[in-house]
């Protein structure tokens, strides 16, 4: 079992991520070691990747999002450190994908499924452009090793993004089979209150079956304390509820590594 002080966080930065100081930032305030690490740089040192807990691929425009949201960060990962990143799932540690993390992942393949053809997908929104305000969430009961403290909980989050509404493949029967293969499995991780993009039964958040690979539209890491909410949001909590997600992340490695 390891000690707080013993977790290695490694938060991706590079060409359009420009979440990273934040979401170090919020894994630094619970007391764990968090380095950025540009992507370049990871991969001329896959070895840093053994010695990590956490992998977190924070939001942003990664590359312009020039031939598709997280398309082109997705590529680099997969093929020049595809092994080490398998390795690291294998090894039962934690990812996490904010975003465009997100997006990153299920390009990747890592989301719904690794290393299954891939069901789904991230696209524009309903409304045809850019939203960017806070949110209402609800916290389904599922596998997911983010959100084990949060399950039935309602969360307040911002998202901002273009591209964060989930749509299945194939005809509606084959998009109510998957969707229902993700519920049956309890990966449906995060959900929307109403219906904010137009994300497919107001999905929010997926894990992999194992629960540790975690993908979501919102930015946790910009609400880790109440004073970065909005006026008039409820702020009788002593913290922001994003930093609940990566506490909750931290008790894993804590409990199981």
């Amino acid at each position: 079992m390891l000690k707080r002080s013993e977790i290695k966080v490694l938060v991706l930065t590079g060409d359009g991520i420009n979440c990273e100081q934040e979401t170090a930032l919020a894994f630094k305030e619970l007391g764990v070691d968090a380095q950025i690490i540009h992507i370049e740089d990871l991969i001329i040192k896959k070895e840093l990747l053994k010695s990590a807990h956490i992998l977190a691929l924070p939001g942003g425009f990664s590359f312009g999002d020039e031939i598709g949201s997280g398309q082109i960060l997705a590529l680099k990962l997969k093929y020049s450190l595809g092994n080490e990143i398998n390795e690291f799932i294998e090894s039962k540690k934690l990812i996490i994908g904010i975003c465009n993390g997100f997006q990153a992942l299920v390009r990747m393949g890592l989301l719904p499924k690794p290393f299954e053809n891939r069901v789904l997908t991230l696209t524009h929104n309903d409304q045809g452009h850019f939203i960017n305000r806070w949110v209402d969430l609800e916290v389904p009961d599922s596998v997911c090793a983010w959100t084990t403290d949060l399950k039935g909980e309602k969360l307040i989050l911002p998202i901002r993004h273009g591209e964060g509404r989930i749509v299945f493949k194939g005809n509606q029967v084959e998009q109510e089979n998957c969707y229902h293969n993700l519920c049956e499995q309890r990966q449906v991780a995060m959900t929307y209150a109403d219906n904010v993009n137009g994300s497919y039964q107001n999905i929010a958040g997926l894990c992999d079956p194992s629960g540790l690979i975690f993908g979501l539209m919102q930015h946790p890491e910009a609400a880790i304390s109440m004073w970065q909410y909005p006026s008039g949001k409820d702020k009788s909590y002593e913290k922001g509820l994003g930093i609940l997600i990566f506490e909750s992340g931290l008790k894993y490695c804590e409990n199981n590594l």
